[in-house]
């Protein structure tokens, strides 16, 4: 079941990012920690008794706005009243109903099932009773709270999950492949997935962010089925700062999320952009396994070396993820689309091999002989064997006398001879460095 959105709009001055903080308990911040990628997004996704949701922030409404800011935010928060699962009216509790507050409620009207109103501001018993006023705006009894002190945040928790409580959807299946077309707008994911099914099964449109869920289809190939997940594109910050982006990158990640494969799709006519390596970074940092689709490959004009530049220039902006297959697709002739679902299965059995402990310690022994760990500090570092204790992801244990002193640098010189030696073609491998002690107090 995916994550609600819950979205907080109201006029300018109502408390909105202070209740934002409030309930996210931090401030707003998903930073992105791979070198070289930047990321700042006004969203957070918050836990409650057990359930989460996404949480946006919205910028104050004003009416009939007339500057290019004021127009962006009006933008914003209408997109947040026509995207969210669920919308959070803050209104000012030491201020009486205001027109622009009947103007909000008015917007909001055709919505009202999705509405809870939020008086904010009450920062004491006595002042409760002033919260009542906003009925008049139509939406029931207000939820009265202060997100300077905290009081009743409790309670409009339970409020909120109450109302995105929805039923279960359809259980993911164990022996199913999910996997997850994501990309930039207008891409060719949604074509690339009716291709794949061979019906039309999501909205194509020329037009950036026509999709703005995620669509679940399946496909049995060659005995196995395979979950497709189209899922909208991001969007360039500079481009639309607010409102489509945060629910097309809300629902990304959340595709991702549940997912196993990741194919992320890029235009070969643009090439890789800033918004695709944060894509990918987020897919590896989260153990997905990745294949790179390089679609409206009819759209170059090729000579003989025109691939090569093109897997060169792929490597080199997304060296992170360089163990990731590369393959030129065209959706709107169907060049290469089956291969991709070969792909898919080839990635798939490569994240449930397993490497007996036999090879890995011969590996260990090869690779260490070559070039031995060692320490600034002069500390002696050994590490006695590995083992692989786990599949999807593949996870290997290197058993040390004193992790801490195994590099940042060794470990990725590890890490890469792994690779080098057992391949793991397309999937994001897990390395774990555990110290004596801790082996000691496992038994």
């Amino acid at each position: 079941m995916r994550n609600r959105i819950v979205a907080i709009v109201g006029r300018p001055n109502v408390g909105k990012s202070t209740l934002f903080n409030r309930l996210c308990r931090k401030r707003s911040a998903i930073v992105d920690p791979t070198e070289g990628i930047t990321r700042d997004r006004k969203y957070e996704l918050v836990e409650w008794t057990g359930k989460t949701f996404f949480l946006v922030d919205t910028g104050g409404i004003v009416m009939n706005p007339t500057d290019s800011i004021s127009k962006a935010v009006r933008f914003q928060a209408e997109l947040a009243i026509s995207e969210a699962d669920l919308i959070l009216f803050v209104v000012d509790n030491k201020v009486e109903v205001t027109a622009l507050d009947m103007e909000i409620g008015r917007l909001l009207a055709p919505h009202h099932e999705k509405v809870l109103i939020v008086a904010n501001k009450a920062d004491t018993a006595e002042e409760e009773i002033d919260g009542y006023a906003f009925m008049k705006l139509g939406f029931g009894e207000p939820q009265v709270i202060s997100a300077t002190h905290g009081r009743h945040i409790g309670d409009l928790l339970d409020q909120i999950v109450k109302r995105i409580d929805l039923p279960e959807q359809e259980d993911l299946k164990e022996d199913e492949i999910r996997v997850a077309i994501v990309g930039k707008p207008n891409v060719g994911k949604s074509s690339l997935l009716n291709r794949l099914v061979g019906e039309d099964t999501a909205i194509v449109d020329s037009i950036p962010g026509t999709t703005r869920d995620s669509v679940d289809s399946k496909i049995r190939y060659h005995g196995k089925t395979i979950r497709l997940i189209d899922t909208a594109g991001l969007r360039r910050k500079k481009s639309v700062r607010y409102g489509v982006e945060y629910f097309s990158v809300m629902r990304t990640i959340e595709s991702i999320d549940r997912s196993e494969v990741v194919v992320l799709m890029i235009a070969a006519d643009e090439g890789v952009t800033e918004q695709d390596q944060k894509i990918a970074s987020y897919a590896a940092r989260n153990y997905k396994n990745i294949i790179i689709v390089l679609n409206k490959w009819d759209l170059i004009e090729k000579d003989n070396k025109t691939t090569g530049e093109f897997v060169n220039q792929i490597k080199d902006s997304l060296s992170f993820i360089n163990y990731a297959p590369i393959l030129f697709v065209s959706a709107l002739t169907n060049l290469r689309l089956r291969k991709i679902l070969d792909l898919i299965l080839e990635v798939d059995a490569e994240s449930r091999r397993r490497i007996p402990t036999s090879q890995l310690n011969d590996f260990i022994e090869v690779v260490i002989g070559r070039f031995p760990p060692s320490h600034s500090s002069g500390k002696h570092t050994k590490i006695f064997y590995c083992t692989q204790p786990a599949i999807q992801p593949p996870t290997f244990i290197f058993f040390c006398n004193n992790a801490k002193y195994i590099t940042k640098h060794y470990r990725r010189y590890l890490h890469n001879q792994l690779r080098e030696r057992f391949k793991f073609q397309g999937v994001t491998i897990k390395t774990i460095f555990r110290s004596r002690e801790k082996m000691k107090d496992d038994k």
